[in-house]
């Protein structure tokens, strides 16, 4: 079974493709994460998934960036949990329109594998993708291995970010870094 899994970054990759694998998925990536801000940070993250190619032993597709897709997504709308909602549904509809041009009969996102989202919007944000596309939506909880995959990452010196990536989750990140 192909599976297209939209990948936010390495560390939260680590784990949900080592279950996909071993549930007999063959898997391939897709890195479009418009969200991420600044530029730099983007970089970041998808030279630390370059580089470990070898590591995850799998194709990932990079579209190109391009951050106006997700301010023209959220229009205006930056307090969370909105702007999740919106974000979500901004990545996971590219994930499954890519899935179905490449042949893959379901898509999925290592998004699954964070403590820090919502695991219910993301799921029903999923589905509810998956009946507009025709093709169908992966749902795991593979958070149970977040904590692992995180660890594994800062052992092996792989690149962790501090926060979700939009501008609006770096500044909440800095405000309360101030406050501690």
């Amino acid at each position: 079974m192909k599976l297209l899994l939209h990948i936010c970054c390495l560390p939260c990759l680590i784990y949900p493709l080592e279950q996909l694998k071993e549930k007999g998925f063959e898997v391939t990536g897709f890195f479009y994460n418009p969200n991420i801000h600044p530029f730099a940070e983007y970089k970041n993250r998808k030279q630390a998934l370059e580089d470990s190619r070898v590591l995850t032993e799998v194709d990932v597709l990079y579209p190109e960036y391009n951050q106006e897709e997700f301010f023209q997504a959220l229009n205006l709308k930056k307090d969370a949990p909105l702007r999740c909602s919106r974000c979500f549904w901004l990545r996971l509809k590219k994930t499954a329109q890519m899935a179905k041009e490449k042949g893959c009969s379901s898509f999925s996102t290592t998004l699954l594998v964070s403590p820090y989202q919502d695991q219910e919007l993301l799921k029903q944000t999923g589905f509810d993708i998956a009946k507009g596309e025709g093709v169908d939506f992966y749902y795991e909880d593979f958070r149970p291995g977040f904590k692992k995959a995180h660890n594994l990452a800062k052992a092996q010196g792989i690149y962790c970010q501090r926060y979700c990536g939009c501008i609006y989750s770096e500044v909440e990140q800095c405000k309360k870094s101030l406050k501690h």
